[in-house]
């Protein structure tokens, strides 16, 4: 399965991210969401495969945040997700994500669920012969 990587350009996190994907041979299609932001249905979408909502999705290090930061706890769902639409740069980068999982952001132990379920079968064989 594909994965699609969500980026921009002068993201340090994205670069690692890809260089990841690249060296464990992991298909993906990387895409700058700045040239190309999501829709309010992809955004709806990250949102629903999330287990962090609307607070793992949002940058609190972007200058859009601090001009809204006061307002988005009044915010509702739908005008929020419009506001991240119109604001690409108030969401967390990258965004890995297939049709069923998410990664928000680069952890080098979250985005092993990326490699198919046979290598990670075999990297844990592998790491309990080691420990015996």
């Amino acid at each position: 399965m594909t994965v699609n990587l969500l980026t921009t350009p002068s993201c340090t996190s994205c670069r690692k991210a890809k260089q990841w994907l690249i060296d464990h041979e992991v298909d993906f299609k990387e895409r700058n969401i700045f040239a190309q932001p999501l829709s309010t249905t992809e955004l709806k979408q990250i949102l629903m495969l999330s287990e962090r909502g609307t607070e793992g999705l949002i940058s609190t290090r972007s200058y859009v945040y601090e001009q809204y930061k006061d307002k988005i706890n009044s915010l509702t769902i739908g005008e929020l997700i419009k506001l991240l639409a119109a604001h690409p740069e108030m969401i967390r980068r990258p965004i890995l994500m297939d049709a069923k999982r998410l990664e928000i952001g680069f952890n080098d132990d979250e985005i092993r669920r990326f490699l198919p379920r046979e290598v990670r079968k075999n990297d844990l064989e592998r790491l309990i012969r080691n420990a015996l």
